[in-house]
């Protein structure tokens, strides 16, 4: 049974892994999607931290995955065309939305099973990108304040 599980997977987290992980588990040969920058920007509205060739090195250490296909296309039906897989994982964010049971009815057109995972909600690259915007934005100086005896104190 071949398994496909699709993500950004930029900056790289243990919820990443534990996709990759619940998949391997899955199936006998898991072939994880990693959506190619352009891919990115035009689904999510921004560009990856990481670029796609990294991402896919990366990836293609993990243990669990036996083969690497860079996503440039938007449906998953043109991927399943081209990659051909039995099973695809997802995130359980995706469970009973429109988007997810689209994708469902989709797949058993063509005889693929939609598996969900749980999401790993503490951890999310999302996040991690707002940590870094906001490590990475300058901070405005503050002047010291003078004090009524004249001595100056920092904040």
């Amino acid at each position: 049974m071949v398994g496909y599980a699709a993500g950004a997977f930029d900056l790289f987290h243990v919820g990443h892994l534990n996709i990759l992980r619940q998949a391997k588990r899955h199936c006998d040969y898991l072939i994880a999607g990693v959506v190619s920058d352009e891919m990115l920007e035009l689904t999510k509205g921004r560009a990856p931290v990481v670029p796609a060739a990294e991402r896919a090195e990366i990836v293609s250490h993990v243990k669990f995955v036996d083969e690497v296909h860079i996503e440039s296309v938007e449906d998953k039906l043109d991927t399943w065309a081209h990659v051909r897989f039995d099973q695809f994982f997802k995130g359980d964010d995706w469970k009973g939305t429109p988007r997810g049971r689209d994708l469902e009815a989709r797949f058993s057109e063509v005889g693929v099973e939609v598996v969900y995972f749980p999401y790993t909600v503490h951890t999310s690259s999302t996040r991690l990108r707002t940590a870094l915007d906001l490590l990475s934005t300058p901070q405005p100086i503050k002047a010291p304040q003078t004090l009524k005896d004249g001595s100056q104190v920092s904040s």
